[in-house]
């Protein structure tokens, strides 16, 4: 067992795995949490891991849910966050909900008792020194403003978000494309570029006045008192771009010029919407300039009357709200280690992962590859097929810049979905009344196949050679 601890900024869910996952494989851990010597506008106790919003954990089905998947894979790694929501489960039809105060207490409890875990109630006002060695910054969307400011400094002016604007996005394989396009606006050829490197979906003037009325009168998610109001003409929601008249949107992110209807080129359209592709598998694209504040059946009820998006799957809709987080593609190496300070790693939303099991399943990489250094193992990272490996692989450097944005950011938190994952072959089962599988019944062949893979690498990652024989 080595002596040296391995330290942990923040005790939320993110922190209190990476502290688990350190602990278990014999590493000593001293764990800062800085409440209740400093508060947050949205805790209310100082318990470790609180959940702050929704007490869901989303759904559990292994079988055709992504975010199911990952809570199979991180059950299969011994993860805390998951044995103690299992054990504090509330009734929530198809989905793992629990208990908020008793799944806390839970978790605090465990980490508390647990002999190589020291914790102390302390902020952490700047970065941790040097001399500290290994440590894990895992503060979440309420990062403290002097660490806030001093990883700033750390990074780059540019490199910490203090709001997302997100757009929402799709997954390609539901656009109509006989309806919509690929072409760049006048065919222009950027860098990586092709000519044809967005998705356009025409609208003509009635659709395009429908749409602006349907988004003026659509119902928004107000900000939090503690949030502010943090629109500036960069990211503008675009119900308060249509609220400023009906052109606006047309000489914005909807306009026409330079692309021409591939299926009527002699008609031009009145509005155009673009899509861009969003992740390196080419499997998701995000709508340009459409972040929104738009409650989300709304946003899903508008979205899919733009022509091409009428049976549009979303693997996230459409946000503007207050969240600290990374550009982590361009900060963080595959093992979530900080490239200009190697003895940094980052864990949880602070890396850009969304939602309460992604951050803790990123908790779990950033303390087991911790642990493995610490051991002198190799820090090796779960393979893409999985859902672990998946979410990882989109923070450290799955997402694509856009081409125009060459310099700034476009890296936006993600929650774990199946256009993260590499495709899959499925093989071609004829149904009993032989006609072709199609719609919903194909989409569930082909998740059915990543997850029966995901957790087969996971368990042959975790060395479990023979859960992985059993999923094959």
């Amino acid at each position: 067992m080595q002596n040296t601890p391995i330290h942990i900024v923040g005790g939320g869910l993110a922190g209190s795995e990476a502290a688990w996952q350190v602990a278990t494989s014999g590493v000593p851990v001293v764990l800062h949490e800085m409440r209740p010597v400093r508060g947050t506008e949205a805790h209310k106790t100082q318990s470790l891991a609180e959940l702050v919003c929704s007490n869901s954990f989303r759904s559990d089905d292994a079988e055709t849910n992504a975010v199911g998947i990952l809570h199979a894979e991180m059950r299969l790694a011994g993860s805390l966050i998951m044995r103690c929501a299992d054990a504090h489960q509330v009734p929530a039809g198809g989905a793992l909900a629990v208990d908020r105060d008793g799944f806390a207490a839970r978790v605090t409890a465990e980490i508390e008792s647990h002999p190589l875990i020291e914790i102390r109630r302390e902020e952490i006002a700047g970065l941790p020194p040097r001399d500290w060695g290994s440590t894990i910054i895992a503060t979440g969307p309420l990062t403290a403003p002097d660490l806030a400011d001093a990883i700033r400094a750390e990074t780059g002016e540019d490199a910490l978000a203090f709001f997302d604007a997100i757009a929402p996005i799709v997954h390609f394989d539901t656009i109509d494309m006989d309806k919509a396009w690929f072409q760049s606006r006048y065919d222009k050829v950027g860098p990586g570029g092709t000519g044809k490197d967005y998705i356009n979906c025409p609208l003509d003037q009635e659709q395009y006045l429908a749409f602006i009325a349907a988004l003026v009168e659509g119902d928004t998610v107000e900000f939090k008192e503690w949030e502010g109001t943090p629109y500036f003409d960069g990211c503008l929601p675009i119900e308060v771009m249509a609220e400023r008249g009906p052109e606006t949107l047309r000489h914005g992110p909807m306009k026409p010029m330079g692309l021409t209807n591939a299926h009527n080129p002699d008609v031009k359209a009145y509005a155009v919407v673009q899509l861009r592709q969003d992740n390196a598998l080419g499997t998701l694209y995000n709508m340009v300039g459409f972040q929104t504040k738009l409650r989300y059946g709304e946003q899903a009820e508008i979205f899919r009357s733009i022509p091409g998006l009428e049976n549009a799957e979303f693997a996230r809709l459409g946000g503007l709200h207050r969240n600290t987080y990374l550009d982590s593609p361009r900060l963080l190496d595959n093992a979530l280690r900080l490239k200009s300070r190697p003895d940094l790693r980052f864990a949880g939303q602070i890396t850009g992962c969304e939602g309460y099991v992604e951050s803790a399943a990123i908790g779990l990489l950033a303390g087991r590859f911790a642990a493995a250094d610490a051991r002198g193992d190799a820090a090796t990272p779960p393979p893409p097929t999985t859902a672990m490996g998946a979410i990882l692989s989109h923070i450290t450097g799955g997402h694509l810049s856009g081409i125009e944005e060459s310099g700034k950011r476009s890296f936006q938190p993600m929650n774990v979905n199946f256009g993260l994952f590499p495709p899959v072959e499925v093989p071609k089962v004829p149904r009993i009344d032989g006609k072709r599988v199609r719609g919903k019944e194909k989409a569930d062949q082909r998740r059915r196949a990543m997850s029966a893979r995901a957790l087969a690498d996971c368990a042959v990652w975790l060395g479990l050679s023979r859960i992985a024989a059993a999923a094959e």
